[in-house]
């Protein structure tokens, strides 16, 4: 697979270093490929076409900047377990994503379609900075976990049930679509200096010769409070 190349090599944020954001950028084409890799093999079909439509709110751009004011205080560390999303109706158990041998970032199963991934490298949802999660749109038995992030709009809860028992609200700020080989990483995994989050996805028109979706769908959000375990 030609991953393309990224821009934010030289350009690291604070945190996170130049090699990182380059190895982790690479993830937004495996999320889409891993559905190429696993399945080509047996047959190369389209997506329906609900796969493959972006809604007219789904901007380009990202959605900065953020009223400090509507942002939360950072909490204290601790690892996510489950992402709801009530306006889609989703209830996911998350999992902790790490680096391949190869120094590519790891994505959840593709078999499981109600599983979404935390990457450990970025902070933990609630903590201060981008905490970044993953999830595949689909397979070709059907949509998965991630599948209607690109519908929700600005102001859509979302939240995070951590392992201490807290829960970290976020509400949307914005959803942007990019073409993967101009994926925003400075953006998305940079530390913004508030609590954030990331959702990403593959989306858009679907390539069946390369088995890839053209696009990612990001959503940006901030934190907006806590509920106490």
């Amino acid at each position: 697979m030609a991953y393309g190349r990224y821009r934010g090599w030289d350009e690291a944020p604070q945190g996170i270093s130049g090699k990182t954001i380059l190895v982790v950028g690479l993830i937004m084409l495996a999320i889409g490929g891993a559905v190429v890799l696993r399945a080509a093999t047996a047959r190369v079909s389209q997506p329906p076409a609900s796969a493959q439509e972006i809604p007219a709110t789904v901007g380009t751009a990202v959605p900065f900047p953020v009223d400090p004011s509507a942002v939360a205080h950072a909490l204290p560390p601790s690892a996510p377990v489950q992402i709801e999303i009530p306006v889609l109706g989703v209830k996911a158990p998350v999992m902790r994503l790490g680096q391949n041998s190869d120094g590519t970032v790891q994505v959840p199963p593709l078999g499981d379609h109600n599983l979404a991934g935390w990457y450990g490298g970025s902070v933990t949802p609630g903590a201060g900075g981008s905490s970044v999660i993953l999830g595949h749109v689909d397979n070709y038995t059907g949509p998965s976990v991630f599948f209607s992030i690109k519908k929700l709009l600005a102001g859509d809860n979302v939240d995070v049930v951590r392992a201490d028992g807290s829960v970290a609200a976020f509400a949307v700020d914005g959803v942007q679509k990019v073409a993967k080989a101009q994926f925003p990483t400075s953006d998305v995994y940079g530390n913004v200096p508030y609590p954030s989050l990331r959702l990403v996805t593959c989306g858009g028109p679907f390539d069946a010769a390369s088995g890839q979706y053209a696009d990612n769908i990001v959503v940006y959000a901030h934190l907006t409070g806590v509920q106490a375990g």
